[in-house]
């Protein structure tokens, strides 16, 4: 095996990151070198993430500084960002104008919003500030891994968690030609999805056996999943979308309607499913309807399908940490930079979490 590629993690504290830093920690193809947090520079990483301190050891957050120094003196490295949204496209700007002045060549991964988008002024209407790095626009390609076979920009961002399940779901009835361009999308996710910081829609006793819709027709995903979804397909999609939180923890269960535009049966869906997925190693698709605990904490997706001959659901399971950001972080990480895109990805769900 050749030598171990260095891989930094920028914003490293959340709970994206936590993940990123479990999957990295047992990765045969890169080593962990840093992990970047302004907000706790020299900290332990240990003790911000206890269930990882066997696995990372004496390691301290360092500084965004650090870290961009630090890519500058590598020949080749992986980076992945998992700063919020707004701030992601700054940091990595920074590291890589110090990377290219030093002949470095990383290669980035975002997890935030801040390219998922192939323009800047779309963004900037979607999330209500400008661009942090639009000169960088054109150096990122967004899709979920599934959705394309090769990719010709040195850089790549990850769809949201949200996104990925709608998207898995939803493009291949445009891309086969089942639907009509008008989908309803209804999507509930575990609290991890808000983030590390505890606000009133994660505070458990707000939240523990509960369930409530929010931003209905109106949440910033939805612009972001047409846009991607006429990426992936070549379809122009009205995407209507109703999010909702969860009683749970991790995971995401999104289920898609639409009217078919001939009739089909249930039988027929799965098998362009399973056709449309075929060889795409962390999609399944099921007879039945797919369970979260089958897998959550993996990076694997589970898809199944109803129609009665006029509408047809599509129904798709997928971990919000995993395959919706650190786990698809990594499938990219793995493209990127040549290695086969399942590397330190393949451990199945625990199924009783």
């Amino acid at each position: 095996m050749s030598e171990r590629i260095p891989a930094i993690v920028l914003g490293g504290t959340g709970y994206v990151a936590g993940e990123l830093l479990r999957l990295l920690a047992a990765h045969p193809r890169v080593e962990l070198r840093a992990v970047a947090s302004d907000s706790q520079p020299g900290e332990s990483v240990g003790a911000a993430f206890g269930h990882l301190a066997a696995t990372v050891g004496d390691l301290a957050f360092c500084s965004q500084d650090e870290a961009a120094d630090l890519a500058a003196s590598l020949p080749r490295s992986a980076v992945l960002a998992a700063a919020p949204h707004g701030v992601s496209a700054a940091l990595i700007d920074g590291l890589l104008r110090r990377a290219e002045a030093a002949g470095a060549r990383p290669a980035v991964v975002d997890i935030s919003a801040d390219y998922r988008f192939a323009d800047t002024d779309t963004y900037a209407r979607v999330y209500k500030h400008p661009h942090g790095a639009p000169a960088r626009q054109a150096q990122f390609t967004c899709a979920v891994p599934e959705h394309l076979d090769r990719i010709t920009t040195p850089h790549a961002a990850h769809p949201g968690c949200f996104s990925t399940a709608t998207l898995l779901a939803t493009v291949p009835l445009l891309a086969l030609g089942l639907v009509e361009p008008r989908l309803f999308v209804s999507a509930v996710t575990g609290s991890t999805g808000s983030g590390r910081k505890p606000t009133t829609g994660t505070h458990h006793p707000q939240r523990h056996s509960d369930m409530y819709a929010y931003s209905g027709l109106a949440h910033r995903h939805a612009p972001e999943i047409a846009a991607l979804a006429r990426a992936a397909s070549g379809v122009e999609a009205d995407i209507a979308f109703i999010p909702h939180s969860g009683p749970f923890a991790r995971g995401i269960h999104a289920t898609v309607q639409a009217t078919l535009v001939r009739p089909l049966k249930t039988e027929d869906v799965i098998a362009g499913l399973r056709q449309f997925y075929a060889g795409r190693p962390f999609v399944r698709v099921l007879d039945t309807p797919p369970r979260l605990k089958d897998v959550v904490t993996s990076n694997y997706a589970h898809l199944g399908a109803v129609a009665d001959g006029r509408t047809v659901a599509v129904m798709a399971v997928v971990d919000n940490l995993v395959k919706g950001a650190a786990g698809g972080g990594v499938q990219w990480m793995n493209r990127l930079l040549g290695f086969d895109e399942t590397t330190g990805l393949l451990a199945p769900a625990p199924g009783w979490t």
